[in-house]
């Protein structure tokens, strides 16, 4: 519904592809599906709290329903709350775990038979976070490393089956995270000097 994921979206759309939008706000899955119609490109929202099981267990009855084809599958959704072990609670750090981590665990196991079937491709968009860890932002960091090993270890179950496994690891980049995080850091956010949610995307497409 914005950022990385947004960019994504529209450009798979400008290429012709069908897309399924995945986010917990349904008025900025609307605002990204109005986007990405102007392409001509067939839409159908999916609004989810990637966060609560309930919610996560009715998506993915709903994709192996209603999905019988999936050529690409983009996992965008991340959250980030900044605080020293020391202090953070255990609830934050499952909320990590469950947004970052099990869900796109959960949601590649139930999709994989469509992958394979089409010889598809999985993006993880991942952090610079998953290879070098800073202090405060250990739950954050932790999840990105496992969110690593996910992918890899992925890749090598299927590369074999002719499914494609990409990471993309970003560096501060311009979306509404960012500005979150400069915020917390009493720092003047400016955009512009960041990546670009689309030159991730172009890069993104380039490799697909």
């Amino acid at each position: 519904g914005s950022g990385v994921g947004l960019a994504i979206a529209v450009a798979l759309a400008k290429e012709g592809a069908s897309l399924c939008l995945i986010g917990r706000r349904l008025e900025k899955l609307e605002a990204a599906a109005s986007e990405a119609q102007s392409s001509g490109a067939r839409v159908v929202c999916c609004r989810a709290d990637l966060a609560k099981d309930a919610d996560l267990i009715e998506l993915m009855r709903r994709l192996s329903v209603d999905v019988d084809g999936v050529d690409i599958l983009v996992h965008s959704a991340a959250v980030l709350q900044r605080a020293p072990i020391e202090s953070a609670s255990l609830d934050e750090f499952d909320t990590h775990y469950r947004v970052n981590v099990r869900a796109p665990y959960a949601l590649t196991q139930v999709l994989l038979p469509a992958l394979r079937s089409r010889r598809g491709e999985v993006v993880f968009i991942n952090s610079s976070s998953s290879i070098m860890a800073k202090p405060q932002f250990a739950q954050y960091d932790s999840t990105k490393h496992a969110l690593k090993a996910l992918a890899d270890s992925l890749r090598a179950e299927v590369n074999s089956d002719g499914v494609r496994v990409l990471s993309v690891y970003l560096g501060r980049t311009a979306t509404e995270m960012q500005a979150r995080i400069h915020e917390k850091e009493h720092k003047a956010y400016r955009p512009e000097l960041l990546l670009q949610p689309g030159d991730i995307a172009s890069i993104v497409l380039s490799a697909l």
